[in-house]
């Protein structure tokens, strides 16, 4: 590190737990974060901020007037601009020393495969369950961490599932696929802060995953009430007919 990077890191490289070592983990790193609305939007910020060396943000929307309520990355001059486009400026405004990639496209079976492999750790913070059961199909056969997390209403969810380790559960193993309700957010609504305390222990997870320090969230699920700021957990076992990560 550089002496413009001791400065701009030196609050995180006081923390024994992540120290030099951590950080430079973090400089080395890949990340991939799909979705660049609610969830990703503060995770992809403080990412950028946190030094993660490279970024890739994908998301083929463009950004409405009814996203600025919540998706903290985006301005009234980014309307019509791609989200992953105003998302990448508005990380490089915050740490252009990194670099960051921005997808305006979705991806699917091979392409999304090859792409979640280039990456050490995926977020989804989409709001598609489709797209969510890809994205896990692809970390399993690749091997990468995925980040998922979900936030609707006044509600929310985080977990981790980590093919490498042999006990972690995938999404896979939580949610059968073809029952799934529409929980998104133009259908139900959502409190604008919810998203921003989600998509910032989603970047949270990210970086304990990325340096070693600290328990990543695998194998337990997280379930917050906005309105008590009541937290639950729940433990999660691997399903043994999973379909995806069973075998």
């Amino acid at each position: 590190m550089d002496d413009g990077q001791l400065q701009r890191y030196s609050r995180q490289l006081m923390l024994p737990q992540l120290d030099v070592a951590g950080q430079e983990r973090l400089l080395a790193a890949r990340v991939l974060i799909v979705g660049l609305g609610g969830l990703g939007c503060p995770a992809a910020l403080y990412l950028a901020a946190s030094g993660v060396g490279r970024l890739t943000l994908m998301d083929p929307d463009s950004v409405e007037l009814s996203n600025l309520q919540r998706q903290i990355a985006h301005r009234t001059a980014d309307l019509g601009v791609p989200k992953a486009q105003s998302a990448r400026a508005a990380a490089l405004a915050l740490n252009p020393t990194i670099q960051i990639e921005a997808l305006v496209q979705a991806l699917s079976g091979k392409e999304l495969q090859e792409l979640v492999g280039q990456h050490d750790v995926v977020l989804d913070c989409t709001d598609n369950f489709a797209i969510r059961f890809a994205l896990n199909s692809a970390c399993v056969a690749q091997l990468r961490p995925l980040v998922s997390a979900a936030a609707i209403r006044v509600e929310a969810q985080l977990s981790v599932f980590d093919a490498r380790r042999a006990d972690s559960p995938c999404y896979r193993c939580l949610h059968v696929e073809g029952e799934e309700l529409d929980q998104s957010c133009a259908r139900n609504g959502v409190l604008a802060p919810l998203v921003g305390v989600i998509g910032s222990l989603q970047a949270l997870e990210a970086v304990k995953l990325l340096s070693g320090c600290g328990e990543p969230l695998v194998g337990r699920l997280l379930l917050f009430d906005g309105l008590r700021l009541e937290w639950r957990e729940l433990g999660l076992k691997k399903n043994p007919q999973c379909p995806v990560c069973a075998n």
